[in-house]
């Protein structure tokens, strides 16, 4: 890509913003080198491993690959196996730690299972952070300048004896102070020259036995070292010694560790340089809104609600522009400060951005061809050092884009043909365009020049575009406008600043009819536009409006759902509590039956009262407040089962979709004991009539705690109860099933029942 565009375009200005993206040298280096690429699958791919990179910061957050610098000064000496310094294996420990985190960050599981690769994925995994290394390195070292008192046993011993003769030196230097403080300037210890001294005036220094190393600036005061301490300094200089030569070994160890591993230390920089690139890239996007872009080599631009990305805030207005589709050459028209110049531009720069793996501020679905160069001819061009007027400055640019222009190149104009006479000026940019648009290049053109106009209405292939300029406000609106000219408004505008209308009027004598009709077309042209764009916006106002109104009554639809079901909610829990106590009610009766049963004729009073107890329940359920036929069904099945009778649906082969039982809310089991009902009934001892009678309880109790089976024990004796039992079962139609239990579960001494 040649550089004049590179530097027109003002793409050194983006690469400065992502190179403030970086968090590492590397990085940044790398950054700094990024230039527009040609090869579309190469482009594809670093254009996806930025979305990639984007995707994981929305889901992770921000990472860092701050601790990341150049090692080649460590990695060179590894390969000649030359010890390291403190310092150097700090760098690799410290990149090591880093590589870790990253490849933690780069572990793309969810739920404790591995989603789905993107492209980035095989980076992450090449991570190696070296743990064996790392741990030693960091066991060892403490800082740049501080070897750890465990790097080694020989280490360990020999500052523990510096320690203990240090604080046997300084006991017998607190003793020689406090002997001689009168002699002293100070009752301090200094250190000279690496020796314990004392702080002696001048005119007592013979009165302190010992090696003088140092005076005062004025003289007043001789340091002395004591001759009592000297045995112990000259001790501490061997340790010192002792400790340099262990520290020395205890590199050579670590250096030998890590020798091995240059090959994987050289390929983790490089993985963690192009990976601090990447999510370089993928925050410039999220900084400036950008968005993946479609490639093609097809000399396709496309560019939806486009923004150039060197403009803040306001002035930042979202422009529409295509080519290579219906026209291959765009001649945009419009007053000057329309914004002309950033269309142009804006077109050029996010072209170079995209071939750089980069993403664009546009919307989603936006295009983006891949040019084998892209020539801009835009701004001043006048050059006072080469005696260049601004005509002669732009056309030595367009010389040079005539002869090297081919159909894989992408050619913007600014005011092609501008700084001379406005006829031969459009005549040449009519040449020069023509003889662009044969050889098929794709080119956008600025132009003031209504002949320029004429020959986009004319020329297939050759499109008009312009730029919307508010006549009344005097201000342009900066949005693009493909298929309608631009319209100078140079009279329109004049009248607006205050130019008398007879200058307007004569003015306008001057302009050749079919000039005058041209522009009028163009006005009327625009003003059809402005009427249809109205109507747009009026009728996406009001689809909004509809679909706002849609979405109100789905909610109250759905308000009204929730309020009709907590009704029949409500009026189910009622329903089963009414139930409930009709059924309390029953069970006590049951029980005064019980205790007549002795009686004669007991079994018709039995069934007499049962009857009677029928009918108090059917009025009872008269006055239930149940709102469904499965509420009603309850009921059924709840009477029923008390007397002795069955519903149609109680049998398994009738049952409809959605009717099985009905469960009792919870909070009511406790007025009937079903939650602690027995899954067994001892009747033993009772006669058929007393056992059929609380058996027929038993069975109530048991069906609404929805119990699956029973067991009945009525014992063997002559058999007599166990028929009666079992004639019984077989008249109750919610019995699915009975039989005798297992031999070695109760044999024929007890009757199991399945519902």
């Amino acid at each position: 890509m040649n550089e004049k565009a590179l530097k027109t375009l003002e793409y050194d200005k983006v690469i400065a913003m992502l190179v403030e993206q970086a968090s590492s040298d590397p990085g940044r280096k790398l950054c700094r080198e990024l230039l527009p690429c040609t090869e579309i699958e190469t482009i594809r791919t670093a254009m996806q491993e930025t979305t990639d990179a984007a995707a994981r910061l929305r889901e992770k957050g921000h990472i860092s690959f701050g601790d990341t610098r150049d090692l080649g000064g460590c990695l060179k000496r590894l390969e000649i196996q030359a010890s390291l310094s403190m310092a150097e294996l700090l760098y690799i420990s410290r990149l090591l730690s880093n590589v870790k985190r990253v490849h933690s960050f780069g572990s793309h599981e969810k739920d404790g299972e591995a989603s789905s690769f993107d492209s980035l994925e095989a980076y992450f995994k090449s991570l190696d952070d070296i743990p064996t290394l790392n741990r030693a390195i960091t066991g060892c070292i403490i800082d740049e300048d501080t070897m750890a008192d465990d790097a080694s046993p020989e280490l360990k011993s020999i500052r523990r004896k510096r320690k203990s003769i240090t604080d046997h030196m300084h006991t017998e230097l607190n003793a020689i102070l406090n002997a001689h403080r009168m002699y002293l300037q100070d009752a301090v210890i200094a250190i000279r020259d690496g020796a314990y001294c004392l702080p002696v005036k001048a005119e007592y220094k013979g009165q302190v036995p010992g090696v003088i190393h140092d005076q005062s600036a004025t003289g007043s005061t001789i340091f002395i070292e004591p001759m009592a301490v000297i045995r112990f300094n000259n001790t501490l200089r061997e340790l010192d010694a002792q400790e340099k030569t262990e520290i020395a070994k205890i590199l050579d160890q670590l250096t030998e560790q890590a020798v091995p591993c240059r090959q994987t230390i050289e390929t983790d920089i490089k993985l963690m340089s192009h990976l601090d690139f990447v999510f370089a890239k993928a925050n410039l996007s999220s900084k400036m809104r950008g968005e993946h872009v479609e490639l093609n080599d097809h000399g396709i631009i496309e560019l939806r609600q486009a923004r150039h990305p060197l403009l803040k805030g306001h002035a930042v207005v979202p422009i529409d522009i295509s080519l290579g589709n219906d026209y291959d050459l765009l001649i945009i028209t419009g007053p000057n400060t329309g914004g002309k110049t950033v269309s142009l531009k804006t077109v050029g720069l996010l072209t170079l951005m995209a071939q750089s793996g980069l993403h664009i501020p546009a919307f989603q679905n936006s295009k983006i061809a891949v040019f084998q160069e892209v020539y801009a001819d835009i701004g001043d061009e006048q050059s006072i050092e080469q005696s260049l007027s601004t005509f002669s400055g732009h056309m030595k640019n367009i010389v040079e884009i005539v002869d090297k222009a081919d159909r894989d190149s992408l050619c913007l104009f600014d005011e092609l043909g501008a700084g001379t006479d406005p006829t031969e000026g459009a005549a040449l940019a009519i040449s020069v365009l023509n003889f662009l648009h044969n050889l098929g290049v794709r080119a956008i053109a600025t132009t003031h020049y209504s002949e320029l106009k004429v020959y986009a209405l004319t020329t297939p292939g050759v499109e008009n575009a312009s730029c919307e300029f508010d006549v009344e406000t005097l201000r342009p609106t900066y949005r693009i406008l493909t298929g309608i000219p631009g319209k100078s408004n140079a009279f329109a505008i004049s009248r607006r600043l205050g130019l008398p209308e007879f200058i307007i009027e004569d003015a306008g004598k001057h302009i050749e009819k079919n000039d005058a009709a041209f522009e009028d077309l163009i006005a009327k042209l625009n003003a059809d536009r402005q009427i249809i764009e109205r109507d747009k916006i009026e009728i996406e106002k009001n689809k909004r409006e509809i679909e706002e109104l849609k979405k109100r009554r789905a909610a109250q639809n759905e308000n009204l759902d929730e309020r009709r079901e907590k009704i029949l909610r409500e009026a189910r829990e009622e329903a089963s509590r009414i139930l409930i106590e009709a059924k309390t009610t029953a069970d006590e009766t049951i029980r005064s039956i019980n205790k007549i049963s002795h009686d004669s004729g007991v079994s018709k009073r039995l069934e007499k009262e049962r009857a009677r107890i029928r009918e108090s329940l059917n009025r009872t359920l008269d006055t239930a407040p149940v709102n469904d036929d499965k509420d009603l069904d309850m009921a059924s099945r709840l009477m029923n089962a008390w007397s002795g009778k069955s519903t149609p649906d109680s049998q398994t082969s009738s049952k409809k979709p959605g009717q099985g039982k009905r469960n009792i809310p919870e909070r009511h089991t406790t007025h009937v004991r079903a939650a602690s009902i027995s899954p067994e009934i001892n009747l033993i001892g009772k006669n058929v009539d007393e056992a059929c009678a609380e058996l027929d309880k038993y069975l109530d109790d048991a069906l609404l705690s929805h119990l699956p089976r029973i067991r009945i024990i009525h014992g063997r004796g002559t058999g007599a109860l166990r028929n009666g039992i079992h004639s019984y079962l077989k008249r109750q139609k919610f019995v699915k099933s009975f039989h005798l239990a297992e031999f070695d579960d109760g044999g024929d001494a007890i009757t199991v029942v399945e519902f």
